[in-house]
């Protein structure tokens, strides 16, 4: 296992690549944002592109939204370039009360916002499918994210969305998806976390139907096309920064909570949903890295903490379960604790973690699971 030099990502995260030097392409990618990307010219490239989409009698653009500091400054960021936007919010799994409290201030900066309340009954079939046959408790939410947006986008006739930072810019990927402005079909199936499983894979799945799915079915591309549906990054045209993104929500009435989240040492991610906190957990059983790994490697290469900071943060904070986001996971679903067990160990990385003769992962005395020493993070 390598680790890199400079943050304290492992080479465990799919897509992630390491330099001769033991440097990873997501270090590589924000020393290119520091020195080489000129951004006052891609900041007027993204003015006068946006100028052709001005024309709408209703709205400008479309913003999907979830109430975070990210969809926050998504908005504010808009709003201040003179565009009218339309938001669309897909109903999280295991919505919080701050969550909707952030949603609220979120519509309170003066926007209209559609939020779509799915089909329960059809969310939680699909739900408790892809946690047991992906190890993935998020993948059919993801789905929802970025199949309804588009298809606002159709239905209302408005050509442009805009989505937030450039994910493969920010935390690493492959190089010609660094270049890429736009997020569309090819990019939610090559990127967007569908882990090889389809919409079309679940029929059938306790009786559900392609009726049932129409939701989470991407639009067809003629319908694209029709309207001239364009996804861009906003963070390709102005550079990202988490800590300014938090700063600039705050101002304007995003709400933190007075301690920590569960899987990490900040207290401002992903607050919108319960089910947020046990997807990064899930991320961490299979990968050896988690939450407090993607936060102290954007805090060091951001230049907010020492890389040995974030190795004692990594160290402190990553692997130790969300016992109150897998309590509230259980009583969503309804699977007995055991049965949660037996799932998340068989997608728990067995070259990384430690097991017993009879073949159990080892754990603490607060339930991590216990590395090999070669895949502690130094």
């Amino acid at each position: 296992m390598k680790i890199c030099t400079k943050c304290v990502m492992p080479n465990t995260k799919p897509d992630l690549h390491f330099d001769e030097n033991g440097v990873c392409d997501a270090c590589r990618s924000q020393e290119s944002k520091n020195k080489e990307i000129d951004w006052k010219a891609r900041e007027k490239e993204f003015l006068e592109l946006v100028k052709n989409y001005k024309s709408h009698p209703d709205y400008d653009c479309i913003i999907g939204v979830s109430g975070g500091k990210d969809s926050t400054y998504q908005v504010l960021k808009v709003l201040e370039l003179g565009l009218n936007p339309l938001c669309v919010c897909f109903e999280p799994t295991i919505p919080t009360q701050i969550g909707r409290k952030n949603l609220d201030n979120l519509n309170n900066l003066g926007v209209d916002l559609i939020h779509i309340k799915r089909n329960p009954i059809v969310y939680k079939k699909l739900a408790k499918e892809a946690f047991q046959r992906t190890g993935d408790n998020e993948w059919q939410n993801h789905l929802g994210i970025f199949t309804t947006v588009p298809k606002m986008a159709v239905n209302f006739n408005i050509p442009l969305i805009i989505w937030g930072e450039s994910p493969q810019l920010e935390y690493g990927g492959p190089a010609s998806s660094k270049t890429r402005n736009t997020l569309d079909r090819q990019w939610l199936e090559e990127f967007g976390g569908l882990l090889g499983n389809r919409i079309s894979d679940m029929i059938g799945v306790d009786g559900l139907t392609q009726k049932d799915l129409s939701l989470y079915t991407y639009v067809e591309d003629e319908d694209i096309h029709r309207v001239g549906v364009t996804g861009l990054f906003l963070g390709y045209y102005f550079k990202w920064d988490l800590r300014e993104v938090l700063t600039k929500a705050q101002e304007h009435g995003f709400t933190v909570q007075d301690r920590a989240v569960e899987t990490t040492y900040e207290n401002f991610e992903n607050l919108d949903c319960y089910s947020n906190h046990l997807h990064d957990y899930l991320k961490y059983v299979k990968y050896g890295y988690g939450r407090a790994t993607d936060n102290a490697c954007l805090d060091i290469r951001l230049g907010y903490i020492s890389r040995e900071e974030g190795v004692r943060l990594v160290n402190k904070y990553d692997g130790i379960p969300p016992k109150k986001a897998i309590k509230e996971y259980l009583e969503y679903t309804g699977f007995t604790q055991k049965g949660f067990d037996k799932i998340v160990d068989s997608y728990t990385n067995k070259r990384i973690f430690k097991r017993d003769e009879n073949g159990k992962f080892l754990k603490d005395i607060d339930g991590s699971l216990v590395k090999k020493e070669e895949y502690l993070v130094k």
